[in-house]
């Protein structure tokens, strides 16, 4: 008989096909759910969409994990939740989609094929600094290129890719921004 998912310690050190056989509570198919409506979920909105307990939580992913039912990115101090299917490229795409000031940029980059440094502050109107520390982070990610020249010249190297991209998960980043984007280029 099979044991009941909740009699189960997820850190045992059982084989991958053991949990792959069994099925999945409601518990974890409202987490599922959460991480699919949601892709590039960090914990904390997870835990405030799910109103589980923090051990709770941790217990049902790393259980969900174990199956391979989601997929996971830790980066630095950021981990992610995807639903298990999410191409790794788009998964790139993702958290940078969640981050307004990121989102701005690229949607600007999205307009315009090559923008300067200036341009960048100037249409986002935020600090230098501030738009200094998002370009390091997508051009990390190599979502963004950086030409130097005269002048530094951003732009996205796969233009076409992020725009599919901002498409296909545009519920999940419902936002005026977006909408004004699919609005504009509905428009084209």
């Amino acid at each position: 008989m099979l044991e009941k998912i909740n009699d189960i310690n997820p850190d045992d050190n059982l084989p991958e096909s053991y949990y792959y056989f069994m099925g999945l509570s409601d518990v974890q198919n409202s987490i599922l759910d959460s991480i699919t409506k949601n892709p590039g979920i960090r914990y904390r909105e997870l835990l405030r969409s799910t109103g589980l307990s923090n051990g709770g939580l941790t217990y049902h992913l790393k259980i969900l994990e174990k199956m391979t039912r989601l997929s996971i990115t830790r980066q630095k101090k950021a981990t992610r939740y995807f639903p298990i299917d999410t191409p790794t490229q788009e998964a790139l795409i993702i958290p940078h989609l969640r981050i307004r000031s990121q989102r701005e940029i690229i949607f600007f980059l999205l307009k315009h094929d090559l923008c300067t440094f200036n341009e960048i502050v100037e249409h986002l109107k935020k600090a230098p600094s501030t738009i200094s520390w998002h370009l390091k982070r997508l051009c990390e990610d190599s979502i963004l290129l950086v030409q130097n020249g005269e002048y530094h010249l951003y732009r996205l190297p796969n233009k076409e890719f992020v725009k599919q991209t901002v498409y296909k998960y545009k519920e999940s980043l419902t936002d005026n921004i977006i909408d004004d984007f699919i609005d504009m280029a509905n428009e084209l």
